[in-house]
C-alpha cells in the first residue's frame, strides 16, 4: 500500500508537469501573454495561465481521495467547488480582465464555502470567521505576491512542507498533494519563466493554502496564531505593503511594484536570488513552527507574536533600505 501511495503521488507531480506544458502550448496559440511594463517585474512577453495545471491536479487528487474515503466525498466536493470558483474567475480574468469587485465577490463566496465546512466539522464560530477572513485574504495575497519567477509556487511548497509534518494521516495528504502539484509546475516557472501562473493559478493556490490551514486548525491542537508561521513571509510582505498603500491613499487593488520582493528585483537582484531568499526564510519559519508545536498554547502564541514582530522589523528595514537605493 505505501508503494501504491508513493506511485500515485509521483504520478500527481508528473500530471501537473504535463498539464503545465499543455497550458503553455494553449497560451501561445491563444496569444495569452503578459507584456512587460512599469508595473511588472519581467522584461519579456511570457505566456500566462499555467496555474490551471495545479488546479486540475488538485481536483484529480480530490476525486481519487473521494473514491478511497467515501465518507469524505461531500467535504471534498464542497472544497473542490470553492477551488473551481476561484480558478474559474481567475481563468476568465486571464482571458478578459474583470472588475475587481466581481472577482472579490466570487472569492468571498468560495471563502464562505470553506468557512461553512469548518463549522460543519465541529469548528467554533470564531474559527469559522477566522477561516472566512484568511481564505478571502490568502486568495488575494497569493495573487499580489505572484510577481517574480517561482515565488508563489515555492512558498506554497513551504506551506505544504510545514503542515505535512504536523497533520495526522490521512489529513497530511492534503498538504502533500498541494506541494506536489506545485512541484510539477515549478520547473516551468523557475529559474526562467516559460509560463506564468496567471490569476487562474495564483488565486486558486491561495485558496488551496487556506484549505490546508483550515484542516490543520481542525485536526491539530496547535494555537491558531502559530499555524500562521508557515505563511508568514507572504503575510508580512503583502499585509504591510497593502496597509502602507491604503494609508497613503493609493488604490490598493491596482497592480504595483511596492512589495519588498519587487523592490529587491528593481534594485538589481535576480528573480532566482529573491525567490531563493524568501524560500530560505520560509524554511526558517517552518523550522520554528515545527519546534514549537508541542508547547503550551500560550507559549505557542508568544513565539508566533515574537516571530511576526521580528519579520515586521525586517520588512521595515528592507523596505526603507531598498527605497534609498
Amino acid at each position: 500500500m505505501p508503494w501504491l501511495v508513493m506511485a500515485a503521488l509521483l504520478g500527481l507531480a508528473l500530471l501537473s508537469a504535463a498539464l503545465t506544458w499543455a497550458a503553455r502550448v494553449y497560451a501561445l496559440r491563444r496569444q495569452l501573454l503578459d507584456q512587460p511594463g512599469e508595473r511588472r517585474s519581467h522584461s519579456v512577453a511570457t505566456p500566462r495561465g499555467g496555474g490551471i495545471a495545479i488546479v486540475i491536479s488538485l481536483l484529480v487528487a480530490a476525486a481519487v481521495a473521494a473514491f478511497f474515503w467515501p465518507d469524505a466525498a461531500p467535504s471534498l466536493a464542497v472544497a473542490s467547488l470553492g477551488l473551481l470558483l476561484v480558478a474559474g474567475i481567475g481563468w476568465w480574468d486571464d482571458h478578459r480582465p474583470l472588475p475587481a469587485m466581481r472577482r472579490l465577490l466570487v472569492h468571498f463566496l468560495a471563502a464562505l464555502l470553506l468557512a461553512g465546512l469548518v463549522k460543519m466539522h465541529g469548528g467554533s464560530w470564531l474559527l469559522s470567521l477566522l477561516v472566512l477572513f484568511f481564505t478571502a485574504s490568502l486568495i488575494n495575497i497569493w495573487n499580489f505576491m505572484d510577481g517574480i519567477n517561482g515565488i508563489a509556487s515555492s512558498q506554497a511548497i513551504i506551506v505544504a512542507l510545514g503542515f505535512a509534518t504536523v497533520l495526522p494521516w490521512p489529513y497530511s495528504l492534503v498538504a502533500v498533494v498541494l506541494g506536489l502539484a506545485c512541484v510539477g509546475f515549478l520547473p516551468f516557472n523557475f529559474p526562467q519563466a516559460r509560463i506564468f501562473m496567471g490569476d487562474v493559478g495564483s488565486g486558486a493556490l491561495g485558496y488551496a493554502v487556506a484549505v490546508v490551514l483550515a484542516v490543520a486548525a481542525l485536526h491539530t491542537d496547535i494555537n491558531w496564531i502559530l499555524l500562521l508561521l508557515p505563511l508568514s513571509a507572504f503575510l508580512v510582505d503583502a499585509g504591510f505593503t497593502l496597509l502602507a498603500r491604503m494609508l497613503s491613499g493609493q488604490r490598493w487593488m491596482e497592480p504595483h511594484t511596492q512589495h519588498v520582493y519587487q523592490r529587491a528585483v528593481q534594485a538589481g537582484a535576480s528573480h532566482a536570488l529573491v525567490t531563493g531568499m524568501y524560500f530560505v526564510l520560509g524554511l526558517f519559519s517552518i523550522t520554528v513552527f515545527n519546534i514549537c508545536t508541542n508547547l503550551q498554547p500560550r507559549w505557542e502564541a508568544a513565539v508566533a507574536v515574537a516571530w511576526f514582530a521580528a519579520l515586521t522589523l525586517l520588512w521595515l528595514l528592507l523596505r526603507n533600505g531598498l527605497r534609498h537605493r
